[in-house]
């Protein structure tokens, strides 16, 4: 269990986080670094048995008919991974305790941060690509939360929806390549993955594969050409930036590259892919990150730089690329994050991050100097620092590439190029900020900070001065297990002594240091106000022109497509449903009159009959009143409902019944905005002949679109009876349901996770309906009736003000009415709790309280109900989506797939014999979500009906 709760820590101390006051900033970052060393001391507790066993696992049984289980796998490259990811997010948070304000919402800030955590740990810790993919785009919400902390900010909003968009369309990418490897090996299983990577290239979509897989990674590790978003991703505060760039976020695309590694590299189209895009990011990021005025903008872009190398590393498709790949990520986390806190240093003390105001400030910092100077160097391959080491053997593996000599030729060039720039840009950050004259126009007066906000930087400096002196001693084991999990039998044999001679590789190495100081020589004493050849390029105005170019585009097909009228919309989906109506009889199985059919009962012929007529006059009536066609319609809705009994289904009755008085009461309160009708309709007057044809055109397709659907269905009823699923639910429903009522045993457990996301999606649906009236309002001219047309159309004496709903037509007293409401709790409760073995469940229940309640904001309005019932939709919507989780969770917790029903049966001295299920508490949810969702959005609509009423004196024609 002590893979599950690396993965869960992280979440659970987000909702801690999030509950505690904004004042108790200690409390927070107490909480938070809690949970962060206890994650990299769980991690690292893991060490001994998996140097044993090679790769831990963890399986929790969720959907094993399909294949899918919550996996957790951990091996000695995802326990390093996993170990750079809890250790640097322990230093960040006692960092960020001295950075943040006390005026920040703090509480947001570290519950965002520990699940930023959590996800780059469940991407790491997967052992099932589609968890994978799931966590994937988990970390690019997370990081959007994040950049836009300071959301009063545009730069911020603008760099979050930047980055949530490009690395959103990237996860789209990768799910779509991770489905085609799943296609392929026949399971989403990572061990079975890793298993047939040649099975794969020898796929005939491996092509497509890998360039899926290559827009996943390349644009969440902001690769060529996606590189654009990281730099305007620095508007987070400087602690997220720090961890984003070191240990998360954009080292996601490197390692999941190194982790398909062994299935997809070896070919030449990932050479020019992966590599080709590398060797591009390379140079650009060092390029750019030379002219940058911006201390965070100098590191964004170096990260830019360095994850390019990283990325060519893995392209080159060579072993030892791979190991010198690997051994750069935990380098480049190092010295990125020290630089990270220091350039938030100098902004925190200075309140400026301007490179061209900054100088001299090594007199009054000289700790953070120092500090800072050290990373730096690390950062450009200086010996006898870690990053001099990764840096040697991604040169000499541009030396031996097994390439054309044109390209061997290459490499070595662009290589030594880049690292001429990695000096360059580094110098230009320590000399230009820490000597000189001292600044004397900045916002603050410079000093060093407090040394708990200096600690995690120097300890990340000495991890830097340890690895490049003692590689092999210290970083060492963890790398060959790493490399070893990875690679296997074909793991090669390195070495990473500090000197290996002299050498091409060293001489390379001291040629990058001697060039980048010529290179920054011309920019000392001068500011860089534009980027030569370069900065025409604008990846922003790019971005948003390609977006502001689909907006357009979806507009004039809408335009082209669609019609704003109502009418026109229902018109093409009835016509779809005409076409889907006949398909199946287009060369298809289905024929009619296969299977004997019962003779036609007069009572139930009249029942249609009268159906019939209701629906004819709701649609004769909707033109001249339109409270007595939604009466109508109503009276066809509750044929229907009784046709259902005839037939036996009581369940969908009940359902029907429940759904038309929703559909009644919600079509009730929007009556009021519907435009209002032709004059000629209300005097009388014979309509012209385009309106009688257009009602003709609908009569026949309306018809046509029910009579196919008629078709269809009488072609199903007496069809020849086949083997399919229906026994198997009537034979299973109660030894393994547990239940004699076969469709709530269906929807609740055969079907459970069917439900589970059913519900969801009505979750989602009440609070999009709940936002968008929240900020609608009725254009008065045409959509606010006056009252004299409101008594033509509704029939009513005078509308309720407090409601906003007429009360003419309800022949009841209120006070009646309210007492409905605790009759109707108890009707709902008692559908509830009968539900699993004989009509009833969650859903009706829920409709019946549901209407209750709203019939209480028709009778006594919304001020008297809300300040009376206390219902708060939100909450009933949160609970209902909580229990009905915790009931597949549940299941869960003793290895059963998620939402199997766990029962058990206690004996109570009073009570006697106790039956509890888990699948009560899946119906409480169920019950809790329909009444909030529904309540939600006919309150939100109650609350547009009052807005949109004309006043009193408006009303009645007063001045």
């Amino acid at each position: 269990m002590a893979l599950l709760l690396i993965v869960l820590l992280p979440f659970i101390g987000s909702l801690c986080a999030a509950l505690l006051p904004t004042n108790a900033r200690n409390a927070e970052a107490w909480l938070a670094g809690i949970i962060a060393l206890t994650v990299a001391l769980l991690t690292a507790a893991q060490y001994p048995q998996l140097a044993i066993d090679g790769v831990l696992r963890l399986t929790i049984p969720w959907s094993p008919t399909l294949g899918l289980d919550f996996q957790l796998r951990m091996d000695g490259y995802a326990w390093l991974f996993a170990m750079l990811v809890a250790l640097i997010g322990t230093l960040v948070v006692i960092y960020a305790r001295y950075y943040m304000s006390p005026a920040d919402p703090v509480p947001r800030f570290f519950s965002f941060f520990l699940a930023f955590m959590g996800t780059m740990l469940g991407v790491v810790l997967s052992g099932n690509l589609l968890q994978l993919a799931m966590f994937w785009e988990l970390t690019s919400l997370a990081s959007f939360m994040l950049i836009a902390y300071w959301h009063h900010r545009s730069d911020a909003r603008t760099g979050a929806r930047m980055a949530l968009t490009v690395t959103g369309i990237g996860g789209l990418a990768l799910l779509s390549g991770v489905l085609l490897i799943g296609h392929i090996v026949g399971s989403y299983d990572l061990d079975a993955v890793l298993a047939a990577g040649e099975q794969i290239k020898a796929h005939a979509w491996y092509p497509t594969i890998v360039g899926l897989v290559a827009v996943g990674a390349l644009s969440k590790s902001a690769q060529f050409p996606f590189h654009f978003w990281l730099p305007h991703a620095m508007a987070a505060p400087t602690p997220v930036s720090a961890y984003l760039h070191s240990a998360t976020m954009v080292k996601a695309g490197v390692f999941l590259l190194a982790r398909l590694w062994p299935v997809l590299a070896g070919s030449d189209l990932w050479f020019w892919l992966i590599g080709g895009a590398g060797l591009c990011t390379l140079l650009i990021g060092g390029y750019l990150a030379l002219f940058q005025n911006d201390l965070k903008g100098v590191l964004a872009y170096s990260t830019i730089s360095h994850l390019g190398l990283i990325t060519l590393l893995l392209g080159m498709n060579s072993e030892l690329a791979l190991v010198a790949a690997v051994f750069h990520m935990v380098n480049h986390a190092t010295f990125k994050a020290s630089l990270f806190m220091a350039a938030g240093i100098v902004d925190h003390e200075t309140g400026t991050r301007d490179i061209n105001r900054l100088s001299g400030l090594y007199r009054a910092m000289p700790i953070t100097a120092t500090l800072a100077m050290v990373a730096a160097a690390a950062m450009a391959g200086v010996p006898l620092l870690n990053g001099f080491l990764s840096k040697e053997m991604f040169f000499a593996e541009t030396i031996f590439a097994e390439r054309t000599e044109w390209q061997r030729l290459l490499l070595p060039l662009a290589a030594t190029m880049a690292g001429m720039l990695s000096v360059a840009y580094s110098l230009r950050f320590v000399h230009q900020v820490f000597f000189g004259e001292p600044a004397t126009d900045l916002p603050h007066q410079p000093h060093e900070p407090t040394y708990w906000m200096l600690l995690p930087s120097a300890l990340l400096v000495a991890v830097c001065l340890l690895v490049g002196i003692l590689p092999a001693a210290t970083v060492g084991p963890f790398l060959r297990t790493a490399t070893d999990s990875l690679l296997g039998a074909s793991a090669p044999s390195y070495s990473l002594a500090v000197w290996h001679g002299l050498n091409l590789p060293l001489y390379m190495s001291l040629t990058a240091l001697m060039g980048g100081v010529m290179l920054y020589l011309p920019f000392i004493g001068r500011n860089s106000e534009r980027i030569p050849l370069l900065g025409a390029i604008d990846g922003r105005q790019a971005f948003n022109w390609l977006l502001g170019a689909i907006t357009d585009l979806a507009g004039w097909l809408l335009g082209r497509l669609t019609s704003p009228r109502l009418q026109i919309q229902l018109l093409v989906i009835l016509l779809v449903v005409i076409g889907g109506s006949l398909l199946p009889f287009v060369d298809g199985p289905l024929h009619f009159g296969e299977q004997s059919t019962i003779e036609l009962d007069p009572a139930f012929a009249l029942l249609w009959i009268v159906g019939a007529v209701c629906a004819v006059a709701a649609a004769w009536q909707a033109k001249l009143h339109r409270l007595a066609a939604l009466i109508l319609a109503g009276g066809a809705g509750l044929a229907t409902s009784l046709t259902f009994v005839w037939f036996s289904a009581p369940d969908l009755a009940l359902t029907q019944l429940a759904v038309e008085v929703v559909t009644a009461v919600l079509i009730l309160l929007g009556l009021r905005w519907l435009p209002r009708r032709d004059k000629r309709y209300r005097e009388g007057k014979r309509e012209p002949l385009r309106a009688h044809l257009r009602r003709l055109r609908d009569l026949l397709v309306a018809v046509a679109g029910g009579g196919g659907i008629a078709a269809l269905a009488y072609a199903i009823l007496t069809r020849p009876t086949v083997d399919g699923i229906a026994s198997f639910f009537v034979e299973q429903a109660l030894p393994q349901g547990g239940g004699l009522n076969v469709v709530n045993v269906i929807l609740v457990d055969f079907r459970g996770f069917d439900t589970f996301g059913e519900i969801t999606v009505l979750a989602v649906v009440a609070l999009t309906v709940f936002a968008l009236l929240r900020r609608f309002r009725p254009a008065p001219e045409s959509v606010a009736l006056p009252a004299q047309q409101v008594e033509q159309d509704v029939g009513t004496r005078a509308p309720d003000l407090a409601a906003g709903l007429p009360t003419g037509y309800l022949m009841l007293p209120a006070v009646l009415v309210r007492l409905l409401l605790p009759m109707a709790m108890l009707i709902s409760l008692f559908f509830l709790l009968r539900g699993h073995n004989t009509p009833g469940g969650g859903f009706v229940g829920g409709l019946v309280f549901a209407t209750a309640i709203i019939l209480q904001y028709i009778v006594g309005g919304t001020q008297w109900v809300e300040s009376r019932l206390r219902i708060h939709p939100l909450y009933w919507i949160a609970i209902g989506l909580l229990a009905a989780a915790m009931a597949g969770v549940t299941a869960s917790l003793v290895n059963d797939p998620f939402l199997t029903a766990e029962s058990w049966h206690a004996s109570l001295p009073l009570l006697g014999d106790i039956h509890l299920s888990t699948v009560l508490l899946f119906d409480v949810g169920v019950y809790m979500l329909v009444v909030g969702a529904t309540v939600l959005m006919l309150v939100a609509i109650a609350h547009q009906s009052l807005r949109s009423l004309p006043r009193k004196s408006e009303a009645e024609g007063a001045p």
